[in-house]
């Protein structure tokens, strides 16, 4: 599961970086301009894999983990120019955006227009992606012109099908509506995965805040795809020792880092759950896209396990620690076995039975 991180110069977007990866990247190294990519692989923070931990006693830990990309050079008038080799290929990669904004006051650090104003840049941003987007189908578009009347009458019908879709989605794209937005089935969008339409993209915006600021002061741009962080604030704490982070949140009145806020939503907007494997050797957790069969929850684990799916021992999280333990919940009945069909929901734990 990867993210890429963008914004205008200067919003701070490496110190978010640093602040949800615990990097300590230098922040000057991004206003050149130039494609410059910093990627983190960082842990799902999760109080379910903390609980079943401290339950099961394991050898090992393992929590879920998302990848962040830091992506220089994509701002505002790139789009217009034309995005194409290194910087398209790095933001292509991602299966959803973070778009970081400015809010913060410094005289030592120059917006590129001149003020702060994070709804502008919102609309900026958004509106370069837009922008993005229109030309790699107006390129495609024009293509398809251009093959008309070759190919077989079935190859014909196919693009036929591909320009009646690509045409919708430019509509749109002129109404300023992003492609993520449109209703769009199962097969349209496996047919666009090769055109790396940035619009398509799940989008969590971070409004980046200063040391003193007041959440209020940004309200009206809170949504549930907005959240409002303290950046240099959370960069620091990411590089505290646990016990001085713990006393470092209660002196500036935050409850939790804003790292976790940021995966968790970040996790939800690319429709992702957890399952759980425990045991005396490892407690982990397993990402999985929400609907997911119990084979395709056991094929995340390991190809063979789904080939020879035969049963799903399953218990949620909520009922085991209820019960205190697997015994206890087996003898509660409350483990119960699930064939092929089964739908797996967030939280549930998971033994495969399996023959290859």
């Amino acid at each position: 599961m990867e993210i890429g991180i963008i914004g205008l110069p200067n919003s701070g977007k490496t110190t978010i970086f640093n602040a949800l990866t615990g990097s300590d990247t230098a922040t000057e190294a991004f206003s050149s301009g130039q494609v410059e990519v910093h990627t983190a692989v960082v842990a799902v923070p999760d109080p379910r894999v903390d609980a079943l931990s401290a339950l099961f006693n394991p050898k090992k830990t393992t929590y879920a983990q998302v990848t962040f990309n830091d992506i220089a050079g994509f701002g505002k008038g790139a789009a217009k120019a034309g995005l194409a080799g290194p910087l398209l290929n790095a933001i292509a990669a991602n299966e959803a955006l973070m778009l970081v904004v400015r809010a913060f006051e410094d005289e030592n650090v120059p917006h590129p227009d001149d003020s702060v104003d994070p709804a502008r840049d919102i609309t900026v941003m958004e509106g370069e992606l837009l922008l993005s987007d229109m030309a790699v189908i107006d390129r495609r578009l024009e293509r398809l012109a251009s093959m008309k009347n070759r190919g077989t009458p079935e190859e014909r019908k196919v693009m036929a099908a591909e320009e009646e879709l690509l045409q919708r989605l430019m509509a749109a794209l002129e109404d300023e509506t992003p492609l993520r937005d449109i209703e769009l089935s199962e097969a349209e969008r496996k047919s666009l995965g090769g055109f790396g339409l940035m619009s398509l993209k799940p989008l969590l915006i971070i409004i980046n805040q200063g040391d003193d600021d007041d959440e209020r002061a940004v309200a009206p741009l809170l949504d549930a795809r907005t959240i409002a962080l303290r950046g240099r604030l959370e960069a620091e704490l990411a590089q505290m020792d646990p016990d001085e982070a713990t006393e470092f949140l209660a002196d500036f009145g935050i409850d939790e880092p804003g790292l976790h806020r940021a995966i968790r939503r970040s996790y939800a907007m690319l429709n992702q759950q957890s399952f759980f494997t425990v045991g005396e050797d490892e407690v982990r957790a397993w990402t999985v896209s929400r609907g997911a069969t119990a084979p395709e929850a056991a094929g995340v684990i390991h190809s063979d396990l789904q080939k020879g799916f035969i049963r799903a021992e399953v218990i949620s999280y909520g009922d085991l620690m209820d019960a205190g333990g697997m015994a206890e919940a087996r003898k509660l009945g409350k483990l119960r076995l699930e064939g092929k069909g089964y739908v797996t929901d967030d939280g549930d734990i998971m033994s495969i039975r399996f023959n290859v």
